[in-house]
Formats: C-alpha cells, structure tokens, sequence
C-alpha cells in the first residue's frame, strides 16, 4: 500500500515539472510572397493543433514552444512547415516567405466535328448502322448464367454473432481487494493526467476561441504578460466557466479584471 501511494504521488510530481519546464510563448510574424502580402495564409501548430491565420497585412500570432512544427499553407502557394528553435523563441518574431503555385494543363488536341450540340439533330446523323451495333453490345446477356441462383444473404439483421459475456475481473477471482486497489490507483492516474492536459490546453484553446484580437487589441495586454493574466483572473472561476460552456461569463470575467491588471502591470 506505502509503495503504490508513493508511485503515485511521484507521479504527480514528473508531470507537474514535465508541464513546467515547457515554456510556451506567443510568436508573431508576417507571411509575404514575391508579390507582396499574403492574406489568410492558414498557420497551424502541428504539435498542439492549434492555428489562426494571416490578417489584412500579412500578420499572425500564435502559441509555439520549442521543437514545435508550425505550417504555413495557402490555396495560391506551396505549403511550407518550419521547426521553432531556440533563435525563434528568442526573436519572438518571424517573417515567411511562401511561394507561389503554378499550375500546368496537360496537353489536349481540338479535332473537328459535324456535332452541332444539339442531342437531336446530332442523334439522327449518326448512321444507323453504328446506333444497330452500339445497341447490341449493350443489350448483349448472352454470357449471363440465369441458372445461377444466389445464396442467402448472410448480412441480416437477425443475424447477430454470438455475444459473450466474459467477466474482464473473473481471473482476479479470489484476489480480494488487492485487483480492486490497482484499478482504483490506475482510474486515478489517468483522471489527473486528463485534467492535468486540460489545464495545459486551457490558455490556448481560449486563445483560440476568443482571437487574439480580443487579448492584445481589445483588453490590451501585452503578448509577454497572456499567461500572467490568465493566472490573475484564474481564481474567479475562469477554468472552471470554461469547462462548463459559460464562455459568456469568461468573457465578462475578462473585460472586467484587464482594466485592474492593467493598471497593477502599469504601477510595477
């Protein structure tokens, strides 16, 4: 019993320094191509499958950390993927240049006809000779075994392969509470794992939902302080709303704590 609470809270420990030492910033940067801008370019991490896409003048945000794939695609240009090192997160901004996509039709030749387009006329000056033999190839059961009779069709829906009812805890028989414990513990770990990836998807996919646009033109907080605020905000219950679909409340949450952060960040 000490040794499985003691994997058990080490555990915890491995994946709460695991999400820690992963730092994540917000990377920004423009898309050009020979020609100038590039507008609505699609810019998708393919580690975290987040994304967004070029505005107006070429310009994007989005969440990377190190040894992420980030892919750059656009209907008129080649797709294009980079990898985020150390430099990027340094530089915090990147300019990408895509290019342009050309596309080459196969060769065709134009013969000449005595088709008028029009299906009746052009019917009639078929000879009726060739109509005669297209219609026999057609028509042509000859090779057709009518002899044949099909079997059942064992695809029915009253037909049902056998349902067995095995009892996946039945070889633990006699195990007493000892099988009954390693469940429980398991059950455990995946539940904290599962909210412990919540957690760290929560900044992004509010980001995500609500744009960036919201966060760093509307509200104004800066691109280096997206985390800190959400933190600050975080003990009104934003996870929380968030999980349960009050996206409504999180927003009215938001507005109303930038205007103190704002201030705090200002004073310091």
């Amino acid at each position: 019993m000490i040794l499985k609470r003691l994997f058990f809270s080490c555990f915890i420990l491995m994946n709460l320094t695991f999400f820690a030492q992963k730092k994540n910033i917000i990377l920004s940067g423009k898309v050009i191509d020979s020609l100038g801008i590039v507008k609505n370019a699609n810019i998708i991490n393919l580690n975290t499958s987040l994304g967004t896409f070029s505005n107006d003048e070429g310009l994007f945000r989005i969440f990377v950390s190190e040894g992420d794939s980030i892919q750059f695609s656009s209907i008129q240009h080649y797709t294009k993927k980079i990898e985020i090192n150390k430099d990027l997160l340094a530089k915090k901004y990147i300019e990408i240049t895509l290019t342009a996509s050309t596309y080459i039709l196969d060769e065709f030749e134009l013969r000449k006809h005595n088709l008028t387009g029009r299906l009746g006329i052009d019917t009639k000056n078929v000879p009726l000779d060739k109509r005669d033999s297209i219609l026999k190839i057609v028509m042509d059961f000859s090779k057709v075994n009518m002899k044949i009779v099909e079997g059942d069709d064992h695809i029915d829906a009253k037909v049902r392969p056998p349902i067995a009812n095995t009892d996946p805890t039945a070889r633990f028989a006699g195990a007493g509470a000892t099988a009954n414990i390693a469940f429980k513990y398991s059950e455990k770990m995946w539940a904290l794992r599962k909210e412990l990836e919540r957690k760290k998807a929560f900044p992004f996919k509010l980001l995500s939902e609500l744009g960036d646009k919201f966060f760093f033109d509307d509200l104004k907080i800066p691109l280096d302080n997206y985390f800190h605020f959400l933190e600050y905000c975080n003990p009104l219950g934003i996870e929380k709303l968030h999980k349960e679909g009050k996206l409504l409340e999180v927003i009215k949450i938001l507005k109303t704590e930038s205007v103190t952060y704002l201030k705090i960040i200002k004073n310091e």
